[in-house]
């Protein structure tokens, strides 16, 4: 499940107990252990690529010399 953050911001939770937090070694929610589906994951990363362009928001860029 993805919802907007009080930032504008999405964020994953987890269908069936609503969990924030995910152990991202195994991919499942830490307080039920339920698996994040692919098509969830991708969801929410395209929604986050969404708000970074609407923020003009530039994830990972390119740093000047001496930085």
């Amino acid at each position: 499940m993805i919802f907007n953050n009080p930032g504008g911001a999405p964020e994953l939770a987890c269908e069936s107990c609503g969990c924030r937090w995910f152990d991202r070694q195994t991919n499942t929610c830490y307080e039920c252990g339920t698996p994040v589906p692919q098509a969830e994951m991708d969801a929410y990363l395209k929604a986050l690529q969404d708000f970074h362009a609407a923020k003009g928001i530039v994830v990972n860029a390119p740093r000047g010399r001496g930085e």
